[in-house]
């Protein structure tokens, strides 16, 4: 509508320029040229002014924060399909609306696990290195480098949702047995295409398997899902790779246990104090025993801007004064 007030965006993290151009040209959008994530006193700033905010995975929104929020802010358009890092409980009794992202992610992050499903246990990064580093490549040689070839393995997906259904079909292409765990079991027609077997029982489906593949949301109910007790039902040749989020994994147990070589090696994109990465896992990167990315498992450009556009079409049907699509409702206890 001609002359009505645009709503004040605050947006704490910088986006790609396309979405960051388009929420201007829409919104009174306060963007992060300088990308620097905001400390707690620009948070409740940002809370107290902002009719919408727009935090990222970097950003602590928790019901601290919300209780100071001003009387203008009425949604938490999320960057991203997580909710983790807000308390959308605290938001709703506060009144404000909590969006995310969701569907956008789903074959990039399938990707990014097929890639640490393929490095972990064929060493690639390890590979890598031996043409980079100080020494220098000898040549080909019958036993030199020899890792583990992933056909005709079983994987373990835990999280059959749209992320792990991805990696399941990525995985059977390259020959894997498809198995997973999950809270409610899948419909039957994608289980028959898959040829996937449905473990009720996570602990058997942990002792059974060469790799397991982390695809399940991060709530308090997942929180160190796969315990010290659950990662030591894994078989010695067993990998793990995570592309989920790190506080599903026990980091430390799983530390130790690749140390005392009762894993074979991990392939993780986040973990559970990020960006503090534990010491201990990088002296294990530096054994060739992990492979370590910077959670960058849905690091595209399309995927970015697709995102964007989600909470571009989020804020604009509350402005509206319509539903959000991805309206993200409180869990119920």
């Amino acid at each position: 509508m001609v002359g009505k007030k645009k709503p004040l965006v605050v947006i704490t993290r910088k986006l790609p320029d396309p979405v960051e151009t388009r929420m201007r040209e829409l919104f009174d959008a306060r963007l992060n040229v300088e990308d620097r994530p905001m400390t707690q006193p620009e948070l409740v700033a940002a809370v107290k002014e902002a009719d919408v905010l727009v935090p990222t995975v970097t950003d602590q929104i928790d019901a601290a924060l919300i209780a100071q929020a001003g009387d203008n802010l009425k949604l938490i358009a999320n960057f991203g399909n997580g909710v983790d890092k807000i308390d959308v409980a605290a938001a709703a009794k506060r009144g404000i609306t909590v969006t995310n992202t969701p569907n956008v992610l789903t074959e990039d992050t399938a990707d990014m696990t097929m890639a640490l499903m393929l490095a972990v246990p064929r060493r690639l990064a390890e590979g890598a290195s031996v043409l980079t580093g100080d020494k220098k490549w000898a040549g080909w040689s019958p036993t030199w480098m020899l890792g583990r070839r992933i056909w005709g393995k079983r994987l373990g997906i835990v999280g059959m949702g749209r992320i792990g259904t991805a990696v399941a079909r990525r995985a059977k292409a390259f020959g894997l047995s498809i198995h997973y765990h999950n809270r409610h079991r899948v419909l039957q027609a994608v289980e028959d295409g898959l040829e996937a077997t449905y473990w009720e029982s996570l602990d058997q489906m942990l002792a059974r398997m060469d790799i397991i593949s982390v695809n399940c949301p991060s709530t308090p109910a997942t929180f160190h899902l796969l315990s010290a007790r659950r990662l030591a039902l894994l078989q010695p040749s067993a990998y793990i790779v995570n592309t989920a989020r790190g506080d599903i994994i026990d980091e430390e147990a799983l530390v130790k246990l690749i140390q005392d070589g009762k894993i074979a090696g991990a392939g993780l994109d986040v973990y559970e104090h990020e960006p503090a990465l534990n010491g201990k896992l990088l002296k294990l990167a530096a054994r060739n025993k992990v492979v370590l990315l910077p959670h960058m498992g849905s690091a595209t450009l399309e995927g970015r801007i697709d995102m964007g556009e989600k909470v571009i079409i989020n804020i604009r049907a509350f402005v509206d004064g319509h539903r959000p699509p991805d309206r993200v409702l409180p869990l119920r206890t």
